[in-house]
């Protein structure tokens, strides 16, 4: 690896740090303040309006990149990210609840929009030995922030107020476009081939997935994990909201939480994830992850308290933050420009948020017609999900394999 390479991968890692250092503002204050003004039993109607706006921006996104390449849709996507964020902070300070769904789902399509051209880069950088080693510490650096974020969040919350800190949030992007422009300048903007410049296969490139398997089964993956991850939110916010009926103490618990997960998600991308890599098939690592999430699913069954709550879904999330990102990643290095920019921005953005909606919108359908859903439903269903996962990582690595 060269000395520029390593520069480059170092910026990104630091535009990760601001970038997710600020998403902690914004996904603790969206959620408490949501479910200030509506309750956390309409949670899944803004989750279900998640992947309209997800599809729409990376429809966006892919516009720009045909019109002004890699680099320049990193920072115009956002600078304009920034501005929502202190656009929201000003109805909500003025009282506009709508503004709280607005960000809410805003926050959704936001996050996933920019991470994954964080990662498109990285995977146009790094060659599959590489990554090997590099990928779970480049997660780190995005942990590194958000530990920082959630910390914030627990001490601010009660002084400054849960609104003033979207304003922090948007500050955050600044420096984070700025990083993540010099980790071009040092790596060099990815070119596509001329089969795929401006756009050619599309904005999206979805005709890519009628030739590549791969491709299809990252989407399934993609699907059926994010299923797990609703089923688990859900279940928590619940028990959160009978735990802590206070606006501001709620947004400082779920500050705690969210940095003691990033904690646990650090450790494992600094000192677990390089050495499971190299010496564990890709196979057995993909196996072993929802299993583990089964069980902890038939433990939120069994005892469905907040503690054991917490744990299910921190494990989701510190799993899914740092070995099944890492490992996942690896499948786009040996795939197209339009595979790693485009066809990953619908699997990796609109794929995440279409599974979370979809849950969501039948959950809130069948809230609607049955009534409130008893909360043990939502565990049962994230064991039925990993069930599910299982035989599809099974099948997805034996394509890979292939």
């Amino acid at each position: 690896m060269t000395k520029r390479q390593c520069w480059a991968l170092l910026a990104i890692g630091l535009a990760a740090s601001c970038l997710l250092m600020g998403y902690e503002f914004v996904r603790s204050v969206s959620t408490s303040l949501f479910i200030g003004y509506y309750g956390s039993r309409n949670l899944p109607w803004v989750m279900a309006a998640a992947p309209l706006a997800t599809i729409a921006m990376v429809y966006a996104y892919g516009l720009v990149l045909s019109l002004m390449g890699a680099r320049r849709a990193l920072l115009l996507s956002t600078v304009a990210s920034a501005l929502v964020m202190v656009a929201c902070q000003f109805g909500l300070l003025r009282g506009y609840a709508p503004a709280s769904a607005v960000l809410y789902v805003f926050r959704e399509a936001y996050i996933v929009i920019l991470v994954e051209q964080y990662w498109s880069f990285i995977n146009s950088t790094v060659r599959p030995e590489q990554a090997r080693l590099v990928n779970g510490p480049i997660t780190g650096f995005g942990s590194i922030g958000a530990i920082v974020g959630a910390t914030l969040v627990r001490r601010l919350a009660g002084g400054l107020g849960s609104e003033n800190l979207l304003l922090l949030a948007g500050l955050s992007l600044l420096p984070a476009a700025a990083l993540a422009y010099a980790a071009y300048a040092w790596g060099g903007e990815p070119q596509p081939s001329a089969e795929e410049v401006r756009g050619r296969q599309g904005h999206l490139a979805l005709r890519l997935f009628a030739g590549n398997r791969v491709l299809v089964l990252l989407a399934g993956l993609v699907l059926v994990t994010q299923a797990v991850s609703t089923l688990l939110d859900l279940r928590f916010s619940g028990l959160v909201e009978a735990a802590y009926a206070e606006k501001n103490a709620r947004t400082a618990y779920l500050g705690g939480f969210y940095a003691w997960l990033n904690v646990a998600a650090f450790l494992l991308q600094f000192a677990v994830v390089p050495g499971v890599l190299r010496m564990v098939p890709l196979r057995a690592v993909h196996m072993a992850i929802p299993a583990l999430h089964l069980t902890a699913c038939a433990a939120l069954m069994a005892r469905p308290t907040l503690a054991v709550g917490a744990l299910a879904f921190g494990l989701f999330k510190a799993l899914d933050y740092s070995l099944f990102r890492a490992a996942k990643e690896m499948l786009y290095i040996p795939l197209s420009f339009d595979s790693r920019y485009r066809a990953k921005s619908v699997i990796d953005a609109f794929g995440y948020r279409l599974s979370k909606g979809a849950v969501s919108g039948l959950l809130a359908l069948a809230g609607t017609v049955a009534g409130a859903l008893p909360g043990g439903l939502y565990a049962v269903g994230a064991l039925a999900a990993s069930v599910g996962w299982i035989l599809l990582a099974r099948g997805a690595t034996r394509e890979i394999d292939g």
